[in-house]
């Protein structure tokens, strides 16, 4: 997969295949989807953005990914994006994932070239996430916020689209029964709204290249 496949993927139409995608994909059969619940008013969300970092390497294209730290509050120790809610001088869900991704990270906008977005993905804490795709042109340092971020690292592209490596997993949560996606990488456990957006990712990436 190259940069420009990605994004002739990104701007091409989607069509239909939204309603297979994110949290239409795993709901569990009989219940709503949180992203339909959101779009009847039945529940609020509030805006969010992250950046999907890819970074070409001499083996191809990686996702620069984080691990947050055991003592935040909320999704302690989990791996996620950078990014974050979008504050009242974000004039653009673009901006809110730049300016994330230079607090969290360190890394510099000059060195993100902005290709396009994803789905938004609709998360059980009532976040409406606007994932946008960013090509990364290295050399680049980063500077972690050691408060929030214990890690930064890397998957190459072509693991997390292989189909085999994306597993549905299931879980009561607040007495009802949820479906997650999980990828499990070396000693890393990608699961819940990342791996979501990186299956939606995928399922774009595949629709296009089956045109």
């Amino acid at each position: 997969m190259t940069p420009t496949q990605i994004i002739a993927a990104l701007n091409a139409p989607r069509g239909d295949i939204l309603q297979r995608r994110g949290d239409h994909a795993v709901d569990y059969p009989g219940s709503k989807s949180r992203a339909r619940a959101f779009a009847e008013g039945e529940l609020i969300a509030r805006p969010a953005a992250v950046l999907v970092p890819l970074v070409q390497r001499d083996e191809g294209l990686h996702v620069i990914l984080t691990r947050r730290t055991d003592h935040l509050s909320d999704h302690a120790g989990q791996i996620s994006f950078p990014g974050g809610r979008q504050e009242d001088h974000d004039n653009t869900l673009e901006e809110t994932a730049l300016r994330e991704t230079e607090e969290e990270i360190g890394l510099a906008r000059v060195h993100i070239e902005l290709v396009g977005r994803l789905d938004d993905y609709y998360t059980v804490t009532g976040y409406q996430v606007t994932p946008v795709v960013g090509l990364i042109t290295p050399p680049f340092d980063l500077a972690p916020d050691a408060h929030e971020v214990a890690e930064v690292f890397e998957v190459p592209l072509e693991f997390i689209l292989e189909p085999r490596n994306q597993k549905l997993q299931t879980v009561t949560f607040e007495g009802a029964k949820r479906r997650y996606f999980a990828i499990p990488y070396r000693e890393y456990y990608i699961w819940g709204a990342t791996a979501g957006m990186l299956v939606n990712f995928s399922e774009v990436l595949k629709a296009s290249a089956e045109r």
